[in-house]
């Protein structure tokens, strides 16, 4: 017996999540077969993409594959500050990529929720203030205890309560259930190298740093319209850092507050998954 006919917004979901697979599912392509070039296989991380006339580097993380962590402090009371000095205490061997995670103070401290393998060291911050973490609506970039990544906006995460393992909250959110932040012109004035996070398929978040100066509505559209982002947050401007020992790059801003690390899964074995 035929199907019942699918309910015209449902429909509409639908074809609007599959147009947001297809930009995604390309890019997890080109990865896949990069990975296969070579024996035995190297894991690909980072990869230039263009996007209206602009260049920018994505960097996948996949929590089946992959493990995560946030790291802010050397010791109490002394920001990281700097992927220079982040790379002097961590080997590269450990480091498939690391990039800037979140807004702080002149301390370098977050200025929002943070925790660290489970522990809070910041809570949730819903105050009204200035600058680009208080144009709501802003979110949380959270990993839950099973390593998969997500991004909520801070008043439903709050509701909700996770039992986040690590995660850092910034703003504003670059793209919101597949719509972008109202806020943004469609290419504004205010043009930096910006960086942030999108959530792709199901276990994989994509991060990402423009490679000129980009408006939010540029970033913004990239992470929908190129990536297939549905959910989207946007990390800095200006000291927007990426280390990718795999491209010999380490950028040198020397400002930083959070910082992401993903951590290079073991190499495959030909002829096993």
């Amino acid at each position: 017996m035929p199907g019942l006919p699918m309910h015209l917004s449902e429909a509409g979901r639908y074809h609007r999540r599959m147009r947001s697979v297809r930009p995604l599912a390309a890019f997890l392509l080109l990865l896949v077969m990069t990975s296969c070039a070579d024996e035995p296989a190297i894991e690909p991380v980072c990869r230039a993409m263009e996007f209206e006339g602009d260049r920018f580097t994505a960097c996948p993380y996949d929590s089946r594959r992959q493990s995560i962590s946030l790291v802010w402090r050397s010791r109490p009371g002394a920001a990281i500050g700097s992927m220079k000095k982040l790379s002097r205490q961590t080997p590269a061997t450990d480091v498939a990529f690391a990039m800037n995670a979140g807004m702080f103070d002149i301390n370098g401290s977050p200025i929002g929720l943070y925790v660290e393998n489970g522990v809070h060291f910041q809570p949730v911050n819903m105050r009204m203030g200035a600058g680009s973490f208080y144009l709501k609506p802003n979110g949380v970039f959270w990993v839950d205890a099973t390593g998969d990544p997500h991004i909520t906006q801070s008043d439903d995460y709050m509701a909700a309560a996770p039992a986040p393992l690590w995660a850092s909250q910034s703003g504003p959110m670059l793209v919101v259930d597949g719509r972008l932040h109202m806020a943004f012109e469609h290419d504004g004035a205010s043009r930096h190298v910006r960086n942030g996070v999108g959530i792709g398929a199901e276990h994989l978040a994509i991060f990402v740093i423009s490679e000129q100066p980009v408006s939010f509505g540029k970033l913004a559209r990239f992470f929908r319209d190129r990536l297939g982002s549905r959910e989207a947050l946007y990390f800095d401007g200006a000291v927007s850092s990426l280390w990718a020992p795999s491209l010999n790059r380490l950028d040198g801003a020397s400002r930083l507050g959070p910082i992401v690390v993903v951590h290079p899964a073991a190499p495959l074995i030909s002829g096993r998954p």
